[in-house]
């Protein structure tokens, strides 16, 4: 996948939730984004797009990772620099499960390969990126997400209309910090919403 390309004059149009989080209702009928917690990285009148920031890739480490892809040999593996010990890898989203997408702060920037989406956030998703951490001159914060989520023209908003989705103003903990399963609680308290108080469907107030 081409990382999509910001129109320009983009941060005017009204109704986009680019650089937002999106937090599933309670009662997400779809199993692959039950609780999730997903940073929208594009959303313009052709599709939206976002990486899920709070599914842990079970039994899957990123110095193990860095070996697999053949961006370091598996003898450098112990030479790691701390910072590239404690990438994280998620499930980003079910489509292109294969492919890594970086989140990572604004910086490191790769020309014509960095997306930068907003307060200081940016994506990429080459191999640059990954040896930059490997050698310890990444960005200072980083998660690396296999897959992405991703909506036709209209289906998020669709899906946003029939609460399938809350959202709220994204910070650099909800996006890169290490307690991964604390995320979707810590996204509702964002907006004022206790769990244990919000019934399955969402109310107008």
């Amino acid at each position: 996948m081409k990382l999509p390309r910001k129109p320009a004059g983009k941060a005017t149009a009204r109704g986009y939730l680019d650089g937002q989080m999106l937090i599933a209702m309670p009662a997400m009928n779809d199993d692959r984004f039950t609780r999730a917690v997903i940073y929208v990285c594009a959303h313009s009148s052709e599709g939206a797009m976002g990486i899920v920031v709070n599914q842990p890739a079970s039994n899957i480490r990123f110095p193990d990772l860095l070996v697999q892809l053949e961006v370091i040999p598996a003898a450098e593996r112990i030479e790691l620099p701390v910072r590239a010990e404690d990438v994280k890898v998620l499930k980003g989203g079910p489509v292109e499960t294969g492919r890594g997408f970086v989140l990572h702060s604004a910086d490191f920037f790769i020309e014509n390969s960095t997306l930068p989406i907003d307060e200081g956030i940016c994506l990429t998703a080459t191999l640059d990126i990954l040896k930059a951490i490997a050698r310890g001159n990444g960005p200072a914060s980083a998660i690396l997400a296999l897959g992405y989520a991703g909506w036709a023209p209209g289906q998020l908003e669709n899906e946003i209309q029939q609460n399938g989705w809350l959202h709220c103003a994204a910070d650099p903990e909800l996006i890169f910090g290490t307690d991964t399963d604390g995320k979707y609680d810590k996204a509702l308290r964002k907006i004022g919403i206790d769990l244990g108080q919000l019934s399955s469907e969402s109310g107008h107030a």
